[in-house]
């Protein structure tokens, strides 16, 4: 098996069986991008997260018996030594500051805002783009407000303007956009816009898995900066995890249910229901079980006759 290759998929998360399994069928020396695009037609999915899931000995918990704030380690977080546990963080500025204006202002208090919520979670690495010529004064048909909030932040080193430059009176301006996928991909951090950058995804299969599961939406509220709680949706993992280097998998009692009061699976449902404090975690039939004081080994006995 080519080592090479190998180490680099592991790098990016698939697993030794995939990678062997795609090269055997491409050969040795088969570049990539096509390794890469065999292992995206097979659904094969990186498993940085499984990898560290251990199984946990089975238990029976009551329901709401622990303190209500889980501790600090098992949202993935480790306050000795935080900031070299968070990603790198990288800012579509533009993108920000249009959707903090509503899309008519370019507003840089929504830049400022990000950052500040991003500085606060304890991240080190933050970068923000913008177009170097958001420093000319505001033209009438691309208002902007705050301005000086961007020379604050590129003093800080925090802000990067991409390069751009006038020819015969034209603005030629570079593609930003493949600035801040480039960083964010090199940097294996998070991509903070609401764009989907469908056109990089279509340039390169790499760039494609990376903007699929690294990038992170935001809303607005009220000049509050608010990501989501679940950045891949409500199977993927928590914000937390999300944003971690060294994600740490909640144990599934203190994972809410994804349906909430909804969930039709009543007290057999492995997951946390604040709204049931006070009722075991026991199956239905175990609950019966205990209440006739029926040994559990019999009753398991007992349902396997039933079926056969």
């Amino acid at each position: 098996v080519n080592q090479s290759k190998l180490d680099f998929f592991c790098k990016l998360g698939y697993s030794k069986q995939d990678i062997c399994k795609v090269l055997e069928n491409l050969g040795q020396e088969a570049l990539e991008d096509d390794v890469l695009k065999e292992l995206i037609r097979m659904g094969s999915k990186p498993q940085a997260l499984e990898n560290q899931a251990q199984p946990s000995p089975l238990k029976l918990v009551a329901r709401g018996s622990c303190s209500n704030t889980p501790s600090l380690k098992w949202l993935g977080e480790d306050e000795s030594d935080s900031s070299d546990s968070l990603r790198p963080i990288v800012i579509d500025g533009s993108n920000v500051a249009m959707s903090h204006g509503n899309k008519e202002v370019f507003s840089c208090w929504g830049i400022q805002l990000a950052v500040d919520w991003f500085r606060e979670r304890g991240h080190t690495y933050i970068k923000v783009f913008v177009p170097l010529w958001r420093k000319e004064p505001p033209r009438q048909d691309s208002p902007i407000t705050d301005q000086h909030i961007l020379g604050e932040l590129e003093k800080q080193s925090i802000l990067v303007y991409t390069p751009s430059r006038k020819v015969k009176g034209k603005r030629v301006v570079c593609y930003d956009d493949r600035y801040i996928v480039k960083v964010a991909y090199e940097k294996d951090g998070v991509i903070v816009s609401n764009d989907h950058y469908r056109d990089l995804q279509n340039e390169n299969p790499e760039w494609k898995w990376f903007i699929e599961q690294r990038l992170l939406m935001y809303s607005f509220v009220s000049n509050r900066f608010m990501p989501p709680d679940d950045p891949l949706g409500r199977h993927g993992p928590t914000l937390n995890n999300f944003l971690s280097k060294k994600p740490v998998l909640l144990e599934k009692k203190w994972q809410p249910c994804p349906y909430g009061k909804k969930c039709t699976y009543g007290n057999k449902c492995k997951f946390y229901h604040p709204e049931r404090l006070h009722q075991a975690q026991l199956s239905v039939a175990d609950e019966l079980r205990a209440k006739i004081k029926v040994p559990l080994t019999l009753g398991k006995e007992e349902e396997r006759c039933d079926y056969s």
